[in-house]
């Protein structure tokens, strides 16, 4: 089955390339949307818009099994990066734009050979937890409800007719072929504003109350708590100063601090808040100060499904050697395709392809073949075995367990 689209890829890689110089940050994603759209069309598919602006679907074959992909839309501000665009510096240096050219081009692939189940392609926009100003001012108008893409889109019922759910995504440079059976953390986004009193910082500085001050003795005290964190619960609290008082010569009456906190489980990542608030809360109190703390949920922890992941593996191996697959890595990153683990058998595969950092300005494609035509193969082959194999679909099932009810998730997102 190796190389199967060899013979059109330059159509797969044109396709890619112009998704990759049309970056747009999440819930923007009208350009790519477009591009996507015309795509389809031009082999007779239909696309089915989901709300949220950007999101939708196209899908091929019928019945069940019922197979979904998920491919992430949107760009992140990535400055001096040579394709950011010049409004937001948007850029594709997390490689979400070749995520969309694989699954189409696979998806265009199997409707010509699916002959039982069906196979749903989900475009989901805004998976990069970033432009908040602009996603809240959506909020506020009802145009979506939560920060995160797949966040809206779980809760709205889009992803509730499929089986399991096959994603992918770029790895960046390394020495690894592909990885498999990733963890990713989990996240919560906290916006801690210290309250003082401003007065003249050198004529009366003892008639003000520091606000400065009250956030040094917080910092202080998350780094003594960092002794009371498991190394299995690889929990990280990592943060800014966004706003560290209104003038040198006076008092700092308010000072804010955005931080995430991580945890590789639910357990770990909602104590650990609970100590930054309390932190939060009496460093302000010892100084006369007091605390705001604004928590907005992030994405939850990565649960792969290793029955899916044994498929791919198989078909991985087509490719490379198994010393050359990144198996069981523990990464400190996180997506809200954790959220669909939650609820769905999900697993999310990494390729290689690039050079340069994730998330930086040097962040290029450097292996189109890599890049490209070997994780789209990849995906068309496993999703071909699910559909010969509906016993292996349903096995995956049974032994499936959700992880959190729909009414325990909202109530976690809506605290």
């Amino acid at each position: 089955m190796k190389n199967t689209f060899a013979k059109d890829k330059k159509e797969l890689y044109a396709l890619g390339e112009e998704l990759f110089k049309h970056p747009e940050l999440g819930y923007k994603e009208f350009t790519n949307k477009k591009i996507l759209t015309e795509y389809f069309a031009r082999y007779g598919l239909q696309t089915e818009d989901l709300g949220f602006r950007t999101a939708f679907k196209v899908s091929v074959g019928s019945g069940s099994p019922h197979i979904g992909l998920v491919a992430e839309l949107d760009a992140i501000p990535t400055l001096g990066h040579p394709f950011a665009n010049k409004v937001d510096h948007a850029a594709h240096s997390c490689g979400h734009s070749t995520q969309c050219a694989i699954m189409a081009y696979a998806l265009v692939k199997l409707k010509d050979v699916i002959k039982n189940g069906t196979v749903t392609l989900f475009f989901t926009p805004g998976e990069e937890f970033t432009d908040i100003a602009f996603r809240k001012d959506l909020i506020r108008k009802h145009e979506i409800n939560y920060i995160g893409g797949k966040v809206n889109m779980l809760t709205a019922g889009c992803f509730d007719d499929v089986d399991l759910l096959i994603h992918l995504h770029t790895m960046g440079e390394g020495r690894y072929h592909f990885s498999l059976n990733t963890s990713l953390t989990g996240f919560v986004y906290k916006e801690i504003t210290f309250h003082g009193k401003a007065t003249h910082a050198a004529i009366a500085p003892d008639k003000g109350i520091n606000a400065l001050n009250a956030f040094v003795l917080f910092d202080n005290a998350v780094h003594m708590l960092r002794e009371t964190l498991r190394e299995e619960d690889f929990v990280r609290i990592h943060g800014i100063l966004a706003d560290g008082g209104q003038t040198v010569n006076s008092i700092p009456e308010k000072t804010v601090y955005e931080c995430y906190v991580r945890a590789m489980n639910n357990e770990a990542l909602l104590s650990t808040a609970e100590k930054v608030d309390n932190a939060a809360k009496h460093c302000a109190k010892a100084l006369g100060a007091t605390a705001t703390i604004k928590t907005t949920p992030g994405y939850l922890p990565m649960h792969q499904n290793r029955l899916i992941n044994d498929i791919i593996r198989q078909n991985m191996l087509k490719y490379c050697s198994l010393e050359d697959i990144h198996d069981n890595e523990i990464s400190m990153a996180a997506g809200d395709i954790g959220d669909l683990s939650l609820f769905k058998p999900t697993v999310q595969f990494g390729y290689s392809g690039f050079k340069g950092n994730c998330h930086g300005k040097d962040l290029c494609i450097c292996d189109e073949e890599r890049a490209y035509l070997e994780p789209s193969e990849i995906v068309y082959s496993t999703v071909q075995y699910l559909l010969e194999h509906p016993e292996y679909v349903e096995r995956i099932l049974k032994e499936f367990k959700p992880e959190i009810t729909m009414e325990e998730y909202l109530t976690y997102l809506n605290r």
